[in-house]
């Protein structure tokens, strides 16, 4: 289904999971990812949440033009969304990219969450991270996300992933190029994250019960970028994975999943 955002933009979304369930929660997408990418979890919630999906502006099915919009945008359509649709106070899970989107939504609009998931997260960047920033900028631009994507892989997927893939690694990258065939969509997604200031201060306004899950073998964020984020937030809990990289959505769909379902209970 489609909605329309006050500023005109085409938001994709799907509702799944148990219709008549008083339990909400919405997803929120990695960086490159879509609505697909929550596949492997979404079993262990649909019995029992009702369960709202969506693709960011510049994603999946979403609108690709238009100018880029900042994490605090991104905040406003996912409020104005769950406002439409009537969702009363929502769990919001958000994984890298969607985890500071969530963020963003937990400070600007904090009767909006009951409670708040956070999964591959981070709130400042350390200087190998923006190494690895402009390397990702570098790729899109010169080979788009294809060269992305072999630039990608090896720093989002732990090591154990190469060696005993849940999806091969040549089928994983034909389903995401499908998906991100237009560079300049991804260029607006990543001007966001390059234009974020550090954000540590903000988190201290967060009120939300919180969770933060993070694989131990994140080579893209440290896992003391992970714990600047708990140190910072006042309610919540931190949880590491072992053996696990950044997607956890993938990597780790099933331990992701009790990890979060235990804390909701």
């Amino acid at each position: 289904m489609l909605f329309i955002t006050t500023d005109s933009r085409k938001i994709y979304y799907e509702i799944i999971g148990n219709a008549t369930s008083q339990k909400h929660i919405v997803f929120l997408n990695g960086l490159s990812q879509s609505t697909l990418a929550w596949g492997f979890m979404l079993p262990y919630f649909q019995n029992d949440y009702k369960i709202l999906l969506l693709d960011f502006v510049f994603q999946g099915q979403s609108d690709k033009e238009g100018a880029y919009k900042n994490f605090d945008e991104h905040a406003n359509d996912v409020v104005e969304l769950l406002s439409h649709l009537q969702f009363p106070a929502t769990i919001v899970c958000g994984i890298s990219y969607g985890s500071l989107v969530a963020q963003n939504l937990a400070v600007k609009y904090p009767n909006a969450v009951s409670q708040l998931i956070l999964l591959s997260t981070f709130a400042h960047k350390t200087e190998y991270f923006k190494a690895i920033e402009i390397s990702w900028l570098r790729a899109v631009q010169m080979g788009g996300y294809g060269m992305l994507l072999d630039v990608m892989l090896p720093t989002v997927l732990g090591e154990n992933y190469f060696e005993k893939p849940i999806i091969p690694i040549d089928i994983l990258k034909q389903s995401r190029n499908t998906i991100n065939e237009n560079s300049d969509a991804l260029l607006k997604l990543m001007q966001a994250t390059a234009e974020r200031k550090d954000y540590r201060s903000e988190l201290k306004n967060i009120k939300a019960k919180t969770l933060i899950v993070h694989g131990m073998y994140d080579k893209l964020i440290s896992v003391e970028m992970a714990n600047e984020v708990h140190r910072n937030i006042a309610l919540s809990t931190i949880i590491f994975i072992e053996n696990a990289g950044h997607t956890l959505n993938l990597e780790a769909a099933k331990d992701t999943s009790e990890i979060i379902l235990n804390f909701l209970k």
